[in-house]
């Protein structure tokens, strides 16, 4: 006890350290270093980015990209403009829509602390790595939707680019199914999380997981699911304890891939059963992954979402002999074994899974030093939000195994799609927001928690390297990152309402009409007189 409490004290030190290092990086939210909240960024009516290769998710061409007040004019060789516009030359880079990050948890209360990221310093950190909007969860307060939405419109006031929310479930009555409906027709939220793990907090058990889909379904609204079986999770983590294994390894070990593939082969079915589309967050595992090829190869519609940290790492952090460097990988499902990862990009490259998120929710040492002594207390998280798109580029692009109008697609298109805001948003038109990255396939990165934008103090990617690099960011018009500078102040980011009914729901009712006209029931019976 004695040895956790000092351990507990320095790591209290290195904290206080960390931040007082990373001031002069926060540096770029204050108001008072010159950018107010009026220009958000280098602010300029009319730009015009010249000469780069403009890329979508099905098309690329040489062409310039003309910007006013925010919005796409037009996409052409060689436009003609007045003197009063800000150039941007793109000569021999690639010029893509901004990256939307579909899984984020941004000022999270979660295993009785918060996040260290909130909604400026999240964001902040994902304009520096080229995505321009996210989509992050609301959590219910006393299981009241409502009451959680207004508790986040308020954390997301000091935002910095534009955002989205899903909504999670974690109980179920007459009043939750009504203020679903309230989120769909007044909030603009289109989907809703359910949780099959964390047994005593979040989870649902299948009951209310039938009744959640069957009001997903009504409203036109997306269900989403966080597959592990909760109970076999509970059972493994009391087993690991029992054989002296309380470190973070314990984690891992607690929730195999197994009980994984388990509750999305069992949500998947669920699904099915009420014939409505259906979203796997964050796929760690080739159980999972092989579950929504099944599925898919049927015909039915399921999306799978890897994550960053499942497609570029192995456990093997998990059993590293210092304490908080292995608690830093600690995250739900876990980060699994080598040879899941290369499953998981197979699958990737080949349209078994659709888009790639993060699951960003991130602790720093002190938080993640709360399970020293029984992993179960390890705040689950990691980080990824500034890291993705160059990791997805260098693991994807470099390797040969997708192309780059792939990349634009799982990466952004594909989730302005599945949540009903394409082309607005995930596309270089005439008409789209000018949520804009120039990316240098030649230039490199290098990854460190001594030059990350986000406020934790460590890294899972510490020290990778790899090609390619995000060099402009422009949000709305307005360029934000460029010299390796971030220039925005809170309060330039506007939330963005998802309509219901996503693609994903056409050809749902007609479904449905085959399967009443299948049934051949009710029979005709003459009842006996006897």
């Amino acid at each position: 006890m004695a040895h956790s409490l000092l351990y507990l004290l320095f790591l209290s030190f290195l904290l206080l350290f960390s931040s007082l290092s990373h001031s002069q990086s926060d540096q770029f939210c204050d108001a008072g270093v010159g950018y107010s909240e009026s220009t958000c960024g280098i602010s300029s009516s009319k730009l015009l980015i010249k000469g780069g290769t403009v890329v979508n998710a099905h098309h690329q061409q040489i062409a310039d990209v003309y910007v006013e007040d925010g919005i796409i004019v037009a996409v052409q060789p060689n436009i003609k403009v007045p003197d009063d516009v800000t150039l941007l030359d793109a000569t021999g880079k690639y010029v893509m829509p901004g990256g939307i990050d579909p899984h984020t948890h941004l000022a999270m209360e979660f295993m009785g602390t918060e996040t260290i990221d909130d909604y400026f310093s999240g964001q902040a950190a994902a304009l520096a790595g080229g995505t321009t909007m996210h989509i992050d969860f609301v959590i219910p307060v006393n299981g009241s939707l409502v009451a959680g939405f207004e508790a986040y419109e308020k954390k997301a006031k000091k935002s910095c680019m534009d955002y989205g929310f899903h909504m999670a479930i974690t109980k179920w009555d007459e009043s939750v199914s009504r203020e679903m409906e309230i989120m769909v027709k007044e909030k603009g939220i289109n989907s809703f999380k359910f949780f099959m793990a964390y047994k005593g907090s979040l989870m649902i058990n299948d009951e209310l997981l039938l009744q959640g889909f069957e009001r997903c379904k009504s409203l036109g609204a997306l269900a989403m699911v966080h597959a592990e079986n909760g109970d076999a999770v509970f059972e493994g983590q009391k087993r690991m304890i029992e054989l002296g294994i309380t470190g973070p390894e314990g984690h891992a070990l607690s929730r195999p891939a197994v009980l994984e593939g388990e509750a999305t082969a069992r949500a998947i079915r669920l699904a099915k059963f009420v014939n409505t589309p259906l979203y796997v967050v964050h796929v760690m595992s080739i159980d999972a992954m092989e579950e929504i090829a099944k599925a898919r190869k049927s015909g039915q519609k399921v999306i799978g979402e890897p994550v960053v940290s499942g497609l570029v790492l192995n456990d093997s952090g998990l059993w590293d002999p210092e304490f908080i460097t292995a608690a830093k990988y600690v995250m739900s499902p876990p980060i699994r074994e080598a040879g899941h990862d290369k499953a998981l990009q197979a699958a990737l490259s080949t349209g078994v899974l659709q888009l790639v998120g993060t699951d960003h929710c991130v602790f720093n040492s002190t938080q993640k030093a709360f399970g020293i002594d029984d992993f179960r207390k390890i705040p689950n998280g990691v980080n990824g939000i500034e890291e993705r798109m160059h990791l997805v580029w260098d693991t994807m692009v470099e390797s040969g195994q997708i192309s780059v109008t792939d990349y634009v697609r799982i990466t952004s298109t594909e989730c302005a799609r599945i949540f009903n805001i394409y082309p607005r948003k995930g596309a270089i038109l005439a008409g789209s927001d000018a949520d804009i990255i120039i990316f240098n396939p030649n230039s490199s990165f290098e990854i460190s928690a001594s030059s990350h934008h986000s406020r934790t103090d460590t890294n899972i990617y510490e020290g990778r390297k790899g090609k390619g690099k995000v060099e402009v960011t422009i949000v709305g018009g307005r360029v934000v990152w460029k010299d390796d500078e971030l220039k925005v102040v809170p309060g330039c980011g506007k939330y963005i309402e998802m309509p219901p009914l996503s693609y994903l729901f056409n050809g749902i009712d007609k479904a449905d009409a085959k399967y009443r006209s299948s049934l051949k029931a009710p029979v005709k019976r003459f009842k006996s007189t006897s």
